[in-house]
């Protein structure tokens, strides 16, 4: 498994070593191991799974205390622009995105540490999108920033005109309204 650093040095890639012939491939997705090596240790306690077509754009999510998630995510099936924007209070990078491309390709993951907020925007015709979870989803502690924070600054690869986004996203506050994650020492 190869590690890829990202522009935040908390977010990860994990780039998984493909074994294929005429018959198909092989690849270990995950490995505990590995993944404590070089992100902590973090115990993953729901995967969930989502479907979306082209132009869909996901985000910017988060949850607040003390149901903080860390996530770790991949694509199966197609390709997004995954993003991570730190949101973490007192933090150097406070503010900074790390984007990256997921595809059924380069079946790469990305480590999204508690603190982050989350998002993807799909560019293939369709899209199947994986992760696992640091903590259960805890609707009351659901939190967002909107997609399009010029202080963030994002760009989601997809023209605006062509964007789907839910009611929910499309009111996110922007980053200056929100107060920070501080997390747990």
């Amino acid at each position: 498994m190869q590690i890829i650093r990202t522009s935040i040095p908390d977010v990860l890639l994990f780039e998984p070593e493909v074994f294929g012939d005429e018959r198909g491939w092989f690849c270990e997705s995950f490995r505990q191991d590995i993944f404590e090596q070089h992100a902590g240790c973090h115990r993953f306690v729901q995967d969930n799974e989502s479907f979306s077509r082209y132009g869909v754009v996901r985000g910017l999510h988060y949850q607040k205390p003390p149901h903080v998630q860390g996530k770790l995510v991949r694509v199966t099936r197609g390709e997004v622009l995954d993003v991570a924007v730190d949101i973490r209070k007192g933090s150097s990078t406070f503010g900074h995105h790390a984007a990256q491309l997921l595809n059924e390709s380069n079946r790469r993951m990305m480590w999204i540490p508690p603190g982050f907020a989350h998002g993807f925007a799909v560019l293939s015709a369709a899209a199947v999108f994986s992760y696992k979870c640091t903590d259960y989803y805890a609707p009351s502690h659901d939190a967002g920033i909107r997609w399009n924070d010029p202080a963030i600054g994002i760009e989601w690869g997809v023209p605006e005109s062509d964007m789907s986004l839910s009611e929910k996203d499309l009111r996110q506050p922007m980053l200056h309204d929100i107060d920070g994650i501080v997390l747990d020492a």
